[in-house]
């Protein structure tokens, strides 16, 4: 099988579908002439047109906006917000519009087709107004799923079923992750959302991830399997829905489990799995279930700080350590 990167796979979503449904457009800042901010639309205008693939304002309402009411008319929007950092300036279209308009209107609108990309993470120096984990809020609407592919074959597979889906979505693409590399089939294929992934097999604890976190998450498994705790890594895919019965299946195996997230360590997905599992697993918990996760404080230029600040695989190994001997 071939190697292509993450944001390639991501680009070749876009265009197989764009191929096979006229309906499916793409809008945002810059990502017609100059190809998008990290390069992900590149090309797309020069094959498809200006009327499939539309740079439009510096306006993120404007864009949600435009997707929303594209949607409505029978089209399939994908919007790109540059930064999920700037989702405040058009949280009203993106969480109490799409999510809710079909509820709200007596059965005129069957369906929302909306998927809506933007990136996600640090560890690109980019300080605290770039570089937020902030998936956690999105999890608390209703009608939104929330998705995170950490890999380039899980980004392509779980991209093509949200653009066929007809309910609107948020995907988040990991900044770091685009010069990932990994197997990718050429032709089209569907990851079913809503469905977790066990990436390792293991015997002793559940580590469950996501997103770049993944790749830490599985740099910690092989660490601790040099300490002899075999580590199972559970990658959750898709965040909203939660895949339950995979994670209860794995906890209930290993009997322990960490959970870890790049957000901010308050809130946000973690708080969500420790429920769940809280509720189907408690009585086969043999120690608490531990948290890795970024402190509650504003992400910092300084890289130094913020490597200090952000998960990494030393905190990953020491957590699992610390319930797992």
């Amino acid at each position: 099988m071939r190697e292509i990167t993450y944001l390639e796979a991501i680009r070749e979503a876009l265009q197989q579908e764009m191929k096979l449904d006229e309906k499916v457009f793409i809008l945002g800042e810059d990502v017609g002439a100059f190809g998008g901010c990290f390069g992900v639309t590149a090309g797309l205008m020069e094959e498809f047109g200006e009327d499939r693939v539309r740079d439009t304002p510096i306006s993120e309402s404007a864009i949600m906006g435009a997707a929303l009411g594209s949607a409505l008319m029978g089209l399939r929007p994908v919007p790109e917000l540059m930064f999920s950092d700037f989702t405040p300036v058009c949280m009203d279209y993106l969480t109490n519009q799409a999510p809710k308009v079909r509820y709200m209107c007596g059965g005129q609108i069957e369906k929302l087709p909306l998927v809506v990309r933007t990136t996600t993470g640090g560890w690109i120096r980019a300080a605290g107004q770039h570089s937020q984990s902030l998936e956690g809020w999105f999890t608390q609407v209703p009608g939104l799923k929330v998705v995170m592919p950490g890999t380039p074959y899980d980004a392509k597979g779980l991209l093509t079923a949200c653009l066929r889906d007809n309910n609107p979505i948020l995907f988040l693409e990991h900044k770091v992750l685009y010069g990932v590399a990994g197997d990718v089939p050429e032709e089209e294929y569907v990851i079913p959302l809503g469905k977790a992934d066990i990436k390792k097999e293991g015997s002793d604890i559940t580590l469950i991830s996501y997103s770049f976190m993944l790749h830490k998450t599985l740099a910690a498994a092989e660490e601790l399997a040099k300490a002899g705790i075999s580590a199972e890594v559970v990658d959750l895919r898709t965040i909203s829905p939660l895949d339950h019965e995979t994670l209860a299946q794995s906890v209930q195996k290993t009997h322990k489990a960490v959970v870890i997230q790049e957000a901010y360590e308050s809130a946000g997905v973690a708080s969500l799995v420790i429920k769940s599992l809280m509720e189907s697993s408690f009585d086969y918990l043999d120690a608490p279930i531990k948290t890795v996760a970024a402190p509650d404080t504003v992400i910092p230029f300084s890289p130094p700080l913020e490597d200090a600040m952000l998960p990494d695989e030393a905190k990953i190994v020491q957590a699992a350590k610390d319930i797992a001997q």
